[in-house]
């Protein structure tokens, strides 16, 4: 089986402590965060980052902050940014963290209801966005929301606006507005793929309470996971999990039971066609 590599998105944009007492806010918390992850089995941490009283920002110091520690802490790990930032976040300052040229960043494919919000991605803010990833050579992980973002994706491949590959795609499932985690929606979105762009990666972020069926879907069909307190607080229902590295753990013992290696750092980097270190 082809080796797995998890993904922690160990903080967010919207969960907070009140929900989450472990949620690492800090620069140094989230270093720490993201080694536990590593040594737990994660290879790539998705990042958002916070002021200190918690309030989700895309400050470039605070980003540029949190991604030294992290290097420092932890320099095997792909770091990932987000440009989704938190919902109603302006399109400039989700796009400008981009400049401190992280390993990847997060390119969203579509506008969908969130919740009571709206996550407004504009068509020529996603060409906007696209560009910037060429502009300051970060490799994208495209997000999608839904079945017909993957047609948009395979649009905007086509006429060269996304030029990386092979493309690495995550389907994000369970959003309140988007489409569930349910096995049957991600087989279907893993064929979608397939016919519309066949060279992708692909990984599945599981939201609540599908984390763990999109997960073991994704396990058992070659595709990669995304795991946290971005998408979910528990470790069983109605039990708070301890820290971001119980929910890589978790999968990384699995993947052992049924034979599918953990990624490495080298194995990583070459799968998503990042650049060597």
């Amino acid at each position: 089986m082809n080796p797995l590599i998890i993904t922690a998105a160990i903080t967010g944009a919207e969960t907070n402590r009140k929900d989450q007492p472990n949620l690492p806010i800090t620069p140094a918390e989230q270093a720490q965060a993201a080694l536990d992850c590593f040594h737990a089995g994660a290879r790539v941490v998705h990042l958002h980052v916070r002021n200190d009283d918690g309030s989700p920002t895309q400050s470039l110091d605070r980003f540029g902050e949190s991604i030294a520690a992290i290097r420092k802490a932890v320099p095997e790990m792909v770091i990932q940014i987000s440009t989704g930032g938190a919902v109603g976040e302006a399109f400039e300052k989700r796009l400008a963290p981009l400049s401190l040229k992280p390993d990847m960043g997060t390119l969203n494919a579509g506008t969908l209801n969130f919740g009571e919000d709206i996550f407004v991605n504009h068509p020529l803010d996603i060409i906007r966005l696209a560009e910037a990833f060429k502009e300051y050579c970060v490799v994208p992980e495209v997000e999608v929301y839904e079945s017909g973002m993957v047609d948009v994706v395979a649009r905007l491949v086509n006429k060269g606006i996304i030029t990386h590959s092979p493309l690495h795609m995550q389907f994000v499932l369970g959003v309140p507005g988007g489409m569930n985690g349910s096995p049957k929606n991600l087989m279907y979105m893993i064929d979608h793929l397939k016919e519309q762009i066949p060279s992708a990666t692909w990984a599945v972020a599981g939201i609540g309470r599908w984390h763990i069926p999109a997960s073991l879907t994704a396990l058992v069909n070659g595709g990669h996971i995304r795991v946290g307190f971005e998408d979910n607080i528990f470790y069983h229902k109605g039990i708070i999990a301890d820290s971001n590295a119980q929910l890589v753990a978790r999968i990384a013992r699995i993947a052992g039971e049924i034979g599918r290696p953990l990624a490495t750092p080298e194995q990583t980097r070459a799968i998503l066609a990042l650049p060597g270190k």
